[in-house]
């Protein structure tokens, strides 16, 4: 028998709606790049430089091939892991691009983007406490979702006069005893920072000597220029420690097919691909045909769209230095990441300013953590002439500021 003190007492106040809500979700921040990009929307005078999308169309036949296997009726459910063939061409592409090789049947798993495989990655990994290294400026996506998972998300800071490369002498000096998990992303959003092999070689022996599991985001891994990507997968003694984490959204212009993979040792993908069966059950079976045919067919059309970022880039960050802004050269990704401290402004103010006054949309620095601040977010996957009339007008507003 329930004693009376023992009795659930009754509210003195109702709960409001937010009260039912769990504080990591209640507290978390809205995306400040979605922020800017919702401001611009409706706005037909605005250029927008905000959203990391390339401004390609995804290729004809990949869609064709899509289209086809839907008129032959191809809408059923794939293996959770995914279709057998299409991680049979990820596994093949990856030894070919990247000289890290996988076992399609054991180690490769296709989720719903990239996004969807660094959730899985954290979720995965963390127990209440651990504390995850985040080299930042970096990706909005990792700091929330490490917090949802009930770890702790510590910035390690990178700077724009090394051109935004990890050290080891700042991952030391965040390094605890709860430290369990190192988050990678280069070529780097924001920076547009690469690393190269002998940047990785301390980097893999600090993950090695100090027992440290890395999730290594390599989205951006086809978009380097005048050199190539060096996967952290591949160094020495670092695959069975990596979560290799790409996908089809940047390099093939496939941001809405939200079609993604993980690479990884077998225990690793085998706990991310529980989670995902209880909550994905599988990626789409018409992502994955388009992504398969992509990877078959697809090559040529990226290295193009490669170069045409290239031919981009250059013209944007000659532009900034010639306005005046410093601009270290990006050698990844297709983002230009100016600094703006020369014009007194804080990145939210110019960035707000920039927007409202001369109508061009960009992300604020500080949203991706420490050392953004000071720093604009310029994505170059747009039109030569848009990007040059962006720039001229980011250059009126600096000569009104320097002129007040």
């Amino acid at each position: 028998m329930i004693k009376e003190e023992e009795k659930p007492q009754p509210q003195t106040q109702p709960r409001t709606m937010s009260d039912y809500l769990a504080p990591g979700a209640r507290d978390m921040k809205p995306s400040g790049i979605r922020r800017f990009f919702d401001l611009a929307a409706g706005r037909k005078d605005i250029i927008t430089l905000g959203v990391g999308e390339p401004d390609f169309v995804t290729p004809w036949h990949v869609r064709d091939a899509c289209i086809y296997s839907l008129e032959r009726g191809k809408t059923q459910y794939t293996s959770n892991a995914g279709m057998p063939e299409l991680r049979e061409e990820i596994g093949q592409y990856l030894s070919n691009s990247f000289q890290v090789n996988y076992n399609p049947a054991s180690e490769i798993l296709v989720t719903v983007g990239g996004s969807e495989a660094i959730d899985l990655a954290l979720r995965a990994l963390i127990t209440p406490g651990d504390e995850i290294l985040v080299p930042e400026p970096c990706y909005i996506t990792y700091s929330p979702i490490t917090t949802l998972s009930g770890g702790v998300a510590v910035g390690v800071e990178t700077f724009a006069e090394d051109n935004f490369k990890l050290r080891v002498e700042s991952l030391q000096a965040a390094l605890t005893p709860r430290s369990k998990v190192l988050i990678l992303c280069y070529p780097s959003n924001p920076t547009g920072g690469i690393m190269t092999y002998e940047d990785w070689l301390p980097i893999a022996k600090f993950a090695e000597e100090n027992d440290l599991i890395v999730i290594s985001d390599e989205i951006y891994a086809e978009l380097t220029y005048g050199m190539k990507h060096v996967s952290f997968a591949a160094m020495p003694g670092m695959k069975d420690r990596t979560i290799l984490v790409s996908g089809f959204s940047k390099a093939f212009a496939m941001t809405g097919w939200r079609m993604g993979y993980a690479c990884g040792h077998p225990e690793l993908i085998g706990a991310m691909l529980k989670i995902h069966q209880y909550t994905i059950m599988c990626a789409p079976i018409m992502g994955q045909v388009a992504a398969l045919e992509a990877l078959r067919n697809g090559l040529d059309e990226k290295d193009r769209m490669v170069e045409s970022y290239n031919q981009r880039r250059r013209i944007v960050v000659q532009g900034f230095r010639q306005i005046g802004l410093e601009c270290h050269e990006p050698q990844g990704a297709f983002y230009a990441f100016p600094s703006i401290k020369s014009t007194g402004l804080t990145s939210e103010e110019f960035a707000t300013r920039l927007l409202q006054e001369y109508s061009v949309a960009a992300v604020p620095g500080d949203v991706f953590g420490r050392g953004g601040e000071g720093h604009l977010r310029c994505s170059y996957a747009s039109s030569i002439a848009n990007l040059t009339e962006a720039i001229e007008r980011i250059g009126q507003f600096v000569q009104k500021l320097k002129a007040n």
